[in-house]
């Protein structure tokens, strides 16, 4: 079902793109706007069939405006943050401070991964972070060194005082580009990331940007 306008006062679900700035005359083409990477950018509930969005005026006038609405880092230095391993234990050089800096010469470098049984490269690396307050996560950005990424990230999360339950999982490249990700949106005060299936022999992950992006509550 399409979006129409034969008049020429703007229907309900019509306001976001008038918000936008999107033309009047891309109202009456229904392939322009299911096409419009703006507005796929903005809600992905739209790629999820006509039910969820063109077929109610208002859903759609409310999807978009909530799915507008700005995102913002939520790491901060009041977020305690926790690594499994450093390298050699040198935390100056290789310490998890360095995904949070901004450098592009420094990095979180994780140690070579104890064998056991249940992972032939031993056990995984992982990042967990505790918020100072609760917040509402929706996106992942991470950038690591190629050689040393993980081809599988698995996103835990929980309130306070509970146990963590999955979240999403990532399948990463093997790059050293920064890549995002758009993740469930979920309230928590604690986020664990978990990095499965390292490129390297011996287990190691590498990485120089880890950010977080949502609202604060």
């Amino acid at each position: 079902m399409g979006l129409y306008c034969f008049s020429g006062v703007p229907s309900a679900a019509q306001m976001p793109l008038m918000l936008l700035g999107i033309p009047s005359t891309a109202w009456r083409s229904p392939m322009l706007l299911r096409g419009s990477p703006v507005l796929l950018r903005m809600s992905p509930m739209l790629t999820r069939g006509p039910q969820c969005c063109w077929g109610s005026p208002f859903s759609s006038l409310a999807v978009s405006l909530q799915a507008a609405m700005p995102v913002e880092p939520l790491i901060c230095s009041d977020t305690a943050t926790r690594v499994s391993s450093v390298l050699n234990r040198d935390v100056k050089q290789f310490g998890k401070k360095h995904m949070f800096d901004a450098s592009e010469e420094t990095c979180w470098n994780s140690d070579q991964s104890p064998w056991c049984h249940s992972c032939p490269q031993g056990t995984c690396q992982w990042v967990i972070l505790d918020f100072p307050r609760c917040v509402k996560i929706s996106q992942l950005h991470i950038q690591f060194q190629g050689g040393f990424s993980s081809r599988l990230c698995t996103l835990e999360g929980c309130r306070e005082g509970e146990e963590l339950e999955r979240i999403s999982t990532l399948y990463p490249e093997d790059s050293n580009a920064m890549q995002r990700f758009q993740v469930e949106e979920t309230v928590l005060d604690k986020l664990k990331i978990t990095f499965e299936n390292s490129t390297d022999f011996f287990g190691r992950i590498v990485v120089y940007h880890l950010g977080v992006l949502g609202e604060r509550l």
